[in-house]
């Protein structure tokens, strides 16, 4: 697909909203450009992201009463794992749908006026991510054992693969976010991973997406890791982060002479959104690029493959918090633009 970043704005998955109809009202007003459905956690506990990408995975308990969700080690898991993997060797993509309940912005999506939009957004939990938090009855990381990390990347693929496939029934330009929080504890004492196996499942659920594929990390992390997989967007929390990602010179100019895409997260996805205006989070934004221009990059580089987004999913803010936060993307996207067009 030919996409050219912009400085356009963009959101991250999660709204404080319960009402599917609202929460698309407020995405089509800031973000029509690249509208990527919402996901709405306080709508219902299936609606929380590790839960929304949990159908069909092969020993999966939901737990309603104390929002929990784990995996049933002890169970059979041969039948609904040959179940999955038949699916994954067979290109039975409908193994991935996620019922209406899991998602009211997905499944209201085709009721909304987004067939104009430059690309449509879609996201899908990342493998690390999902596999440290979903636990078994010992409250140990499924991730943790072989042959469910791998079930766990075959599953997201198919996921992101059926979910791409939905959005390009609307609009053939696609971008779909492998959403990766836990990224932040990699290479700490809290996670037995390597980075070849990090490497290895992401690449696993990237390996299927046909559009462009980002990966969105609220935290701190190694950002090289990331740049040097297949990626074409990188979306970090620049408000907090950005002296971090500029660790990573030779790697950001290696990702962007090869096309690749960063989404700035310059607007606060917490309580000190009502403290912010365009004109500050504009100039923490040229701060957080000049970071990048000190290393040797140019800046017309950076506000060439620039897009614009919260620092994070919106979903544990009010509502009003929320909409103050997606209007300063906007204003602070239109301000980049009118100064650097």
């Amino acid at each position: 697909m030919t996409f050219e970043p912009s400085l356009l704005p963009m959101a991250i998955g999660s709204l404080p909203h319960t009402d599917a109809t609202a929460a698309w009202e407020l995405i089509l007003a800031h973000t029509p450009e690249i509208p990527g459905w919402p996901q709405l956690p306080r709508r219902t506990f299936l609606e929380n992201m590790y839960v929304q990408y949990s159908e069909r995975f092969p020993g999966v308990v939901l737990d309603h009463k104390d929002e929990r969700i784990w995996v049933d080690r002890e169970a059979d898991l041969d039948p609904e794992l040959e179940q999955l993997y038949s699916a994954y060797l067979e290109e039975d993509w409908s193994h991935g749908a996620i019922g209406e309940e899991y998602a009211a912005g997905l499944s209201t999506l085709s009721t909304q006026n987004v067939g104009q939009a430059q690309a449509l957004k879609g996201q899908v939990t990342g493998p690390v991510s999902w596999g440290l938090v979903v636990v078994d009855k010992n409250r140990r990381p499924v991730l943790y054992d072989e042959t469910l990390a791998d079930a766990i990347a075959r599953h997201l693929r198919i996921k992101a693969i059926q979910q791409e496939q939905q959005l390009r029934q609307i609009n053939p330009s696609t971008i779909m976010f492998v959403d990766e929080p836990y990224m932040s504890s990699f290479g700490s004492a809290y996670v037995a991973l390597t980075r070849e196996q990090v490497i290895t499942l992401l690449e696993e659920v990237l390996g299927g997406i046909q559009g462009l594929k980002g990966v969105h990390c609220c935290g701190n992390t190694d950002w090289g890791l990331l740049l040097g997989t297949s990626i074409d967007i990188l979306n970090l929390d620049a408000y907090e982060y950005a002296e971090n990602l500029a660790l990573y010179p030779d790697e950001v100019r290696a990702f962007l002479n090869r096309g690749g895409i960063i989404a700035w997260g310059i607007v606060p996805a917490s309580p000190a959104v009502k403290d912010e205006t365009v004109e500050s989070l504009v100039e923490r934004l040229l701060g957080a690029m000049n970071l990048l221009v000190a290393k040797g990059i140019p800046l017309d580089d950076l506000l060439q493959a620039a897009l614009i987004t919260p620092a994070c999913g919106l979903g544990t803010l009010t509502e009003e918090q929320a909409e103050r936060a997606l209007g300063l993307t906007a204003g602070v996207s239109a301000a980049m633009r009118a100064r650097y067009a």
